[in-house]
């Protein structure tokens, strides 16, 4: 079917929610990762219910044609990014609240509502949703549940896949499944609402989510900076901490650059050379004598500790933190990534990052969620230039590092264009096939976000283009 066939059966269901504009064309080609499609879809689609999602799916796969669903475009792995002959599937106008159970501990809600909106209004309830995207702002609910995002909260409270209780998606074909449970408990067959949580957008499109809620935290929050001459001493140090079984909510560890980024932006004292700090916040009715606790054991580990339990003063230390994307901006362009180690090896992984930036002569600025283990390392080329070749060498080192050190590829980004090369590096062939599979099972067309994720193994692409060669 020709596009003009496509968009008009689109227009022809969904009348004005299908635009065509350049502008609203050319800004669904992109995310926050700086990558972007060769060409601009043939429409984005703004969907405003259930039903006009089902409409979307039912018209693709009628006309054969690939849907990329989108949030709000801050994605760091190029997940979102749809290109020539896709439909872009927004849901952001899809933002409501549609129940909350404080008995239950439950809300049910839209897709398109924004993390940070969400907290907001469960606030007045006594109650909030714990995953903390350093997104939340401007992030949605429905993109955290796609890539499985984290965030500054994970090491106490989890990430989104220990947040859903349930979810309603729509095949590709325009079914609508209901997965999980309102309960607390449930295990009748698979767990396909974990098997959603981080797909990334290839299985289904989700429309609503039974999310499970926590009580808002008693007690003082106390806030903690630890300033250590050098990243090893301070990736040292976090481990010590997590080693005591004292539970921080945050903490935060950022490396010289990119310390010395923020203080820059800020405005700030300029740091001492080479100096990396650990941010860190306890919460609940023990948060004084865990801070207490934590704050010993920094000052034994040769940290310049500050503790405080000022809000105001805690709320800023931690703007330090969330500022690295619009320091890193400042440097150039950034190739923001996404490893996990072992906690015991953050140092290690630190060791690693130092390595290769000396090897290929980049610089790699690099924040870490110490708390649970989870790096950061911008890989930062001059403003406006593609990344060379180099840096993607120096990448593809630095992700074998993480895997050497047991760790995987993406701790919360999500795989999207970015990192599907080295995806069955991680997996292995026969992991990498049978996941590629089971997405099929829901979508056999293959038309749900299609170049994301998986890409052959170096062995398949071969065969392929010998018969390809062969059959010419």
């Amino acid at each position: 079917m020709t596009t003009p066939d496509v968009v008009a059966r689109l227009r022809a269901e969904l009348g004005d929610r299908v635009d065509t504009s350049a502008d609203a064309r050319d800004a669904a080609r992109a995310d926050k990762s700086g990558f972007a499609a060769d060409a601009a879809p043939l429409a984005v689609v703004r969907a405003e219910s259930v039903a006009d999602v089902q409409a979307v799916m039912r018209i693709a796969t009628a006309t054969g044609t690939p849907v990329v669903t989108r949030g709000a475009g801050t994605g760091l792995a190029g997940g979102a990014n749809a290109g020539a002959g896709e439909i872009s599937l927004s849901l952001g106008a899809m933002d409501r609240i549609l129940e909350v159970r404080p008995d239950d501990l439950l809300a049910v809600v839209e897709p398109g509502i924004l993390n940070a909106d969400l907290n907001e209004a469960l606030r007045p309830h006594g109650v909030w949703w714990a995953p903390d995207p350093a997104s939340r702002a401007i992030s949605t609910v429905g993109g955290n549940i796609a890539t499985g995002a984290g965030g500054l909260l994970c090491a106490k409270y989890g990430v989104v896949r220990d947040a859903v209780l349930a979810l309603d998606v729509v095949l590709a074909d325009g079914r609508l499944l209901h997965l999980g449970h309102r309960s607390v408990k449930g295990v009748t067959g698979l767990d396909l609402t974990s098997l959603f949580i981080g797909s990334e957008g290839i299985l289904g499109v989700v429309v609503g989510a039974t999310l499970k809620l926590r009580p808002l935290p008693s007690g003082p929050v106390c806030s903690i900076t630890a300033m250590f001459p050098d990243v090893r001493a301070a990736a040292s140090a976090s481990a010590a901490v997590t080693a005591s079984g004292v539970q921080p909510a945050i903490m935060e560890l950022m490396d010289a650059g990119s310390l010395a980024a923020v203080h820059a932006l800020l405005g700030l004292e300029t740091p001492p050379p080479g100096a990396a700090q650990l941010t860190i916040q306890t919460d609940g009715s023990a948060s004084v004598a865990e801070a207490e606790a934590i704050a010993g054991i920094l000052r034994d580990a040769g940290g310049a500790v500050l503790v405080t339990d000022d809000p105001d003063e805690g709320e800023r230390l931690l703007a330090i933190r969330r500022s690295l994307h619009p320091a890193m901006e400042t440097l150039g362009t950034t190739l923001i990534e996404d490893v996990s180690v072992p906690r015991s090896r953050l140092a290690d992984m630190y060791d690693e990052i130092a390595r290769v930036e000396r090897e290929y002569g980049v610089r790699i600025p690099t924040v870490a969620h110490a708390g649970d283990g989870n790096l950061h390392p911008n890989f930062v080329v001059e403003t406006g230039a593609d990344v060379p070749q180099h840096v993607w060498d120096a990448a593809d080192d630095l992700f074998r590092a993480a895997l050497r050190l047991g760790g995987t590829l993406t701790g919360e980004h999500g795989v999207g264009l970015l990192k599907r090369r080295w995806l069955a590096a991680e997996l292995g062939d026969d992991q990498w096939r049978l996941q590629r599979d089971i997405a099929r099972v829901f979508d056999p067309d293959g038309i749900l976000n299609p170049g994301k994720v998986f890409e052959p193994p170096v062995v398949e692409r071969g065969r392929a283009q010998r018969d390809r060669v062969e059959t010419q």
